[in-house]
């Protein structure tokens, strides 16, 4: 991922998310959403508007990841892992976050988070996602990423990422993102640093996808804490 990574936590640190270069090609794209049918491959299967999360369905990734997807998670970490530290210190909270996935991992499973958290998303004329958190148990990692597998514009219409950041004393503030194929959007989990005349304090912070139009959007989601 030789990315320039300054750019995109300039990014992170002005608005709570930044847009990665090209990560995947379209052939690797398509691999991806084709494991949508393959049902043993997952643990759980989500419908939206049971649970009043909005409207679609999305999957869980079982063990064994597909190896594609569990190389994306370890590249992205040691890159995430600088900044993440660096807002707990301007938050002045603990970073509880060793050197490796593997290790934070590890952390996870034996504060009883267990079950994998890659999210393979399918979204069709209609669906949408309320303003949500992905944050699973106790242990979180502050960074999350998602990853278009289709076309805006072509494929589908609509379905923009959206980022709502209550600011501090403030109305909230929101971000739209069109995730462009084969491209990464890396955003905040929670919360996020932001700086006043008082000091750093926490911006709470919500994600969401807008309707879908037409067509069909799929997106894999990298959350980087395992759930209990």
């Amino acid at each position: 991922m030789d990315f320039d990574w300054k750019q995109l936590t300039a990014e992170l640190d002005s608005v709570g998310c930044a847009l990665t270069p090209q990560l995947l090609t379209p052939a690797q794209c398509a691999e991806i959403s084709g494991l949508y049918d393959e049902v043993e491959r997952f643990r759980a299967t989500i419908d939206m508007q049971r649970y009043r999360f909005g409207s679609g369905q999305y999957r869980y990734f079982d063990h064994p990841l597909p190896e594609l997807v569990a190389a994306l998670r370890a590249a992205f970490y040691p890159h995430l892992l600088p900044i993440a530290r660096e807002w707990a210190d301007r938050l002045g909270k603990p970073a509880p976050w060793p050197d490796t996935l593997d290790e934070w991992l590890d952390d996870c499973h034996h504060a009883g988070q267990t079950r994998p958290t890659p999210i393979l998303l399918r979204y069709q004329a209609g669906d949408w996602n309320a303003l949500h958190r992905d944050l699973y148990g106790d242990l979180v990692f502050p960074l999350q990423v998602v990853i278009g597998l289709d076309r805006p514009g072509v494929d589908h219409v609509g379905g923009e990422f959206l980022l709502v950041e209550q600011r501090p004393r403030a109305q909230s503030r929101g971000t739209v993102t069109p995730l462009p194929q084969g491209q990464g959007l890396i955003f905040t989990t929670r919360d996020r640093p932001v700086e006043s005349a008082r000091g750093w304090s926490a911006a709470p912070v919500r994600h969401g996808v807008s309707t879908v139009r037409s067509g069909i959007r799929h997106t894999l989601g990298l959350v980087f804490h395992d759930a209990a």
